[in-house]
């Protein structure tokens, strides 16, 4: 009878034994961008049963681009930990440029340290290499990572995921929005299956020598060897990465790539019940579409759009309509001059209740940089006062650099040709009139247009860079600005396009500073590892 109890007792013991192990190897299998959110989930098995959240995916043959079958491709869903595909493809773009190396340090901050799991674990002020980052965002979908990557490359995660916005647009991913680097829960941060598959083929075809490392299964990182998530890579022939992805909202995602005898497909599935089922579902696909899809390579590698221009106010849309300068090519081996009144820090405009930026009156031709965002240089003004009605030259030496309108809904400003019998400046006149649509009150009999000198000793300048791209220099002046603001939040950055021994670049320099401000943010820049030059305009 004791006998019997005992091999009663054994078998529950090895059963709960094995429930445990079950329970262990399905964790394991997920990729949880927020764990919060699938352990509250599990808490009941009712809950899990009754799981289903919104499905969509694709397969698309790499080689030619032609969708070999879909399921909702273009409805909206929420990426999790798939985020960090384009976080890597930032940081591939920045090794590809030289700007960092495999062994550069990343500082961690306080606000990364205490991201949701899954995480390393980092505590502020430690770093991590950048290889490490990379195989840790790959294998443990580490979100603390995520979040270093983000603020070494833009600053702050906020401005970061910004860029990776615009990023995905320039690639064709139209209905993507970043919100953040990881993948945490996010309401606004969308994807959908036909963007995901655009990523998947585009940083394969932008990075080969990087992309390697989404088929890493495992690593070791500080004594401790750390697997990844993604279980079809080493299991399934000719699958060779690339990111799993979860959170309640958008469960289960899987972007994978497959080739086989030439043939490549790059499959997204969003939105699977479990880790199981969704590996089970991506597995179906990839080895029955592979089969049909070319061994040919036809289509053309897929090309990032350059950035759109910025838009420019209704005074610069004018000055440029206006005088059409020359596109004459500068010499070999000569900078692009500079204007020769210094950039300073002058008031935004307030025309009509709308913020423009300021303009000088008398710009000659060869003081228009192009290829340059530049801020037009003030110079000395007056201040005058007009009637609705009248017309007022802008040729005076002391024309026009800040035009506001006193009364709360002052008058309406328009770009008039002179007449005949009048003096036009430089650009025309602008005509003053009432606008005869507005409900409000009237405004006062004389309205001020008042035109502001510059702030004295203001004719520093910092460069914090200089670039093959007008976008690497952009992207340097939001970087610097994130790292600096309270000095540099008001300050102008611009970018100027310089030409050496055949070679174009783009300086990314910020203006508006005495000697004292400029250095002291130099100062502050190299601290935060920033390179930065002060000098006098």
């Amino acid at each position: 009878m004791q006998k019997k109890a005992g091999k009663a007792c054994c078998g529950l013991r090895w059963g709960i034994f094995s429930v445990i192990t079950a329970i262990v190897v399905v964790s394991a299998t997920a990729d949880p961008a927020d764990a919060r959110a699938k352990r509250k989930r599990s808490g009941k098995s009712g809950a899990v049963l009754s799981y289903s959240p919104p499905y969509a995916d694709i397969v698309v043959d790499a080689n030619t681009g032609a969708i070999l079958h879909s399921s909702n491709p273009d409805a909206p869903r929420h990426p999790a930990s798939l985020t960090k595909i384009m976080t890597l493809y930032m940081l591939f773009e920045r090794l590809e440029a030289g700007k960092i190396n495999f062994k550069t340090e990343l500082r961690v901050s306080a606000h990364a340290a205490a991201q949701a799991p899954s995480k390393l674990g980092l505590k502020p002020g430690q770093t991590i290499t950048v290889e490490d980052a990379i195989k840790a965002t790959v294998t443990k979908s580490a979100n603390d990572v995520a979040a270093v990557i983000a603020e070494a490359l833009g600053g702050d995660e906020d401005t970061f995921s910004r860029l990776m916005t615009v990023k995905a647009r320039s690639l064709g991913m139209q209905n993507t929005v970043y919100k953040n680097a990881s993948g945490l829960p996010d309401d606004a941060q969308i994807t959908t299956a036909r963007d995901q598959a655009l990523l998947g083929r585009v940083i394969q075809d932008h990075f080969p020598q990087y992309y390697r490392f989404f088929a890493t299964t495992r690593f070791s990182f500080r004594g401790k060897s750390i697997s990844g998530h993604n279980r079809l890579v080493g299991r399934v022939e000719g699958v060779d990465g690339i990111k799993t992805g979860y959170t309640n909202a958008s469960g289960f995602n899987l972007v994978t790539s497959m080739k086989r005898s030439g043939r490549h497909v790059v499959a997204v599935v969003l939105g699977g019940r479990s880790a199981s089922s969704r590996d089970a579902k991506m597995r179906e696909l990839v080895t029955n579409y592979v089969q049909v899809a070319s061994a040919q390579r036809t289509a053309p590698a897929i090309a990032e759009a350059a950035p759109a221009e910025p838009k420019r106010n209704m005074v610069q849309r004018f000055a440029a309509a206006v005088m059409k300068p020359a596109r004459a090519e500068p010499a070999p081996e000569a900078a692009v001059p500079l204007p020769r009144a210094a950039p300073a820090a002058t008031a935004p405009i307030q025309v009509a209740s709308a913020w423009v930026d300021t303009m000088p009156a008398a710009i000659s031709p060869a003081a228009a940089v192009p290829g340059s965002s530049q801020p037009l240089a003030p110079i000395a003004v007056k201040t005058l006062s007009v009637k609705p009605g009248m017309q007022v030259p802008l040729a005076a030496p002391a024309a026009t650099a800040s035009i506001a309108s006193a009364a709360s809904k002052g008058p309406e400003l328009a770009f008039a040709d002179p007449g005949p019998d009048r003096q036009p400046g430089l650009l025309g006149t602008i005509t003053t009139k009432t606008a005869s649509a507005m409900p409000m009150q009237q405004p006062h009999e004389d309205s001020a247009v008042k035109l502001r000198r510059p702030p004295p000793g203001s004719a520093w300048v910092i460069q914090v860079g200089a670039f093959d791209k007008e976008e690497e220099a952009r992207l340097r002046l939001d970087t610097a600005q994130a790292r600096a603001k309270s000095l540099l939040g008001k300050a102008d950055g611009f970018t100027e396009r310089v030409v050496k021994a055949g070679k174009t670049l783009y300086r990314a320099r910020f203006a508006g500073f005495d000697k004292e401000q400029a250095e002291a943010a130099c100062q502050h820049l190299k601290k935060n590892e920033i390179a930065c030059m002060a000098m006098k305009n």
